[in-house]
């Protein structure tokens, strides 16, 4: 089969691999009809996301047809359409039942305590072969697919692999509530999709920070109020817009700030990267910020991490969805003290949330391929990985379809 396969940092290939089987009773083999391209995926290949195995398969979001099962898997049936989430647990043990399938005691072979499962990761996370592939092996697929009704198409339900129930975790971690304000930084397809989030938790007012025009256009389209960073700074049009107060919740869909891999054709080209957002965050922060706190030159938290323990009320929560390596050790904490301030983050509990998501879209409450907006066969991946990796006009999101 064909399939977007890791060799090393700034070099991915399409090659043909052999065909995934069962390992295990609670394996099912998926005939893969659609796959997605995700920011995340970008730091893997870039190096920001240290230990890739050469070999691995990319990818980490699916949707498809079950082909096989194992002796265990007792609630699908071959011929089944599911979406796969990107996070594996094993349902059964006390974090599982708890809802925390992302930090599932048996899911990841390095241990209990080596962290999150995922699909098409380095080798702290399993490794796992990812999905973008035209087949794939589902770890227990006894709990994890979520089987999709016919009126939800997989164009809809790829959205609901990883990026918009990781939006959703996120609304939920800053604690949205009816009437809340709530700012989302970063508008990629997760603060897309967090903006969506607070809307459907009840949020009275969402504003969106980022620099990029149409991904500005699309958070506005929603209903948001936009702030162009590039152009104004944002936690004093934050706090001008909120008489002075700051807003209730912060999503913060940013991440780690890395500069693009050394190698390819775009490195070559001597452009920057321009992940969920722009490197110019990474600067270093001045001496003193608005809010008085001094900085260690080079030793600066997070552009987007300051920047919402800044434009936060007092006592007011920060939900951190973006994705940050296990090296970066630095944050605001003297803000976080002196303003009583609550964060959460984490990885998603992706099978926690997509029943409910599926429902949403079944019933019609919302499309979420407003967000998609572009698709492209799997022999053409390479080629769409570097347009998404240097954010060409109006790639937000990109879906691969397999089968094409």
């Amino acid at each position: 089969m064909k399939a977007v396969v890791f060799h090393d940092v700034g070099d991915i290939r399409l090659d043909n691999v052999e065909d995934p089987k069962i390992q295990e009773p609670t394996d099912a083999i998926v005939r893969l009809t659609s796959s997605a391209i995700c920011g995340t995926d970008l730091h893997m290949v870039r190096g920001t996301l240290a230990g890739m195995v050469p070999g691995t398969i990319l990818g980490h979001e699916a949707v498809g047809v079950v082909e096989e099962v194992g002796s265990q898997v007792r609630n699908l049936n071959v011929g089944d359409r599911v979406v796969i989430p990107s996070t594996i647990g094993c349902g059964y043990c006390m974090f599982c039942r708890n809802g925390f399938y992302a930090q599932c005691d048996n899911a990841n072979p390095n241990g209990p305590q080596a962290g999150t499962a995922f699909y098409g990761g380095p080798q702290p996370t399993g490794p796992f072969d990812g999905l973008q592939a035209e087949y794939a092996r589902i770890a227990y697929a006894n709990v994890m697919p979520v089987k999709l009704p016919e009126n939800v198409t997989d164009e809809q339900a790829i959205m609901i692999s990883d990026i918009f129930p990781t939006a959703y975790f996120g609304a939920d971690i800053a604690e949205v509530e009816d009437g809340d304000t709530v700012a989302v930084f970063g508008c990629g397809p997760v603060g897309q999709f967090s903006i969506a989030s607070a809307w459907l938790m009840g949020a009275g007012r969402v504003i969106a920070v980022d620099k990029d025009q149409s991904r500005l256009e699309m958070a506005r389209a929603q209903g948001a109020e936009v702030i162009n960073f590039d152009e104004e700074e944002p936690v004093q049009t934050i706090m001008e817009l909120t008489g002075n107060i700051g807003v209730d919740r912060v999503i913060e869909a940013v991440g780690v700030d890395a500069q693009r891999a050394h190698s390819g054709p775009a490195a070559e080209e001597g452009e920057q990267m321009e992940g969920e957002f722009q490197t110019e965050l990474n600067r270093v922060a001045p001496e003193t910020n608005p809010q008085g706190d001094t900085w260690v030159p080079g030793d600066a938290p997070s552009q987007s991490l300051l920047w919402a323990a800044q434009s936060v009320m007092k006592a007011g929560v920060i939900g951190v969805i973006g994705v940050f390596p296990p090296q970066a050790m630095t944050f605001p904490i003297g803000t976080l003290q002196q303003r009583n301030l609550t964060v959460r983050g984490g990885n998603c509990n992706h099978r926690k949330y997509m029943p409910k998501l599926v429902g949403l879209v079944a019933t019609g409450a919302l499309d979420p391929t407003d967000i998609l907006t572009q698709t492209e066969p799997i022999t053409g991946a390479i080629e769409a990985y570097e347009a998404f990796d240097r954010r060409q006009p109006g790639w937000i999101k990109v879906e691969l379809n397999p089968a094409a």
